[in-house]
């Protein structure tokens, strides 16, 4: 008789709405904010968390404490995935970055959330990640004038996402 292959371990599906109802300690996410919001329903926030070198950077927050996109239910991660696209589309109206990074990592900080970054050339971790080393030679002048001109319409930027997230349909 052939010997047993081992069964792959699978984690149990984490209910959000009880998890909800249990922050986990320690969790920076599950105990504050995390930056200014600028809108909130019942499941998620957006907030603009103070990101020197990358304004306009923008975080998308599921309020209860889980890792991973598939411990939501399907219309769960439909309604998360609009709120990202809609910042997205924002930052690229009103900021007009070159590219806009979407990252959802959480190896740092296992809650689930999304990065919505924008990007220029003149940023000093250009073109690798925002969490990449600056890369040698880069224009810190350069940087410093796209940050101000970004931070100009910051102001913008908040009141178009906050427009935007409230016209979308509720969950």
């Amino acid at each position: 008789m052939p010997p047993s292959s081992p069964q792959p371990v699978v984690p149990p599906r984490v209910d959000p709405h009880v998890a909800a109802s249990r922050p986990s300690p320690g969790c920076p996410l599950c105990e504050g904010d995390t930056g200014d919001v600028v809108w909130r329903d019942a499941r998620l926030r957006v907030v603009l968390p103070d990101e020197p070198d990358f304004p306009g950077f923008t975080r998308v927050i599921w309020d209860a404490h889980v890792a991973e996109m598939t411990d939501l239910a399907t219309a769960e991660r439909d309604r998360m995935m609009r709120v990202v696209w809609a910042v997205e589309a924002a930052q690229r109206r009103v900021l007009v970055p070159v590219k806009v990074n979407l990252a959802s990592l959480g190896n740092m900080v296992p809650h689930l959330h999304w990065h919505v970054v924008p990007r220029w050339p003149q940023d000093t971790r250009f073109p690798g990640s925002p969490w990449s080393a600056p890369r040698d030679g880069a224009d810190a002048h350069a940087a410093r004038a796209l940050h101000d001109e970004v931070r100009a319409r910051l102001p913008l930027y908040r009141d178009a996402l906050a427009e935007a997230l409230a016209a979308l349909p509720p969950d």
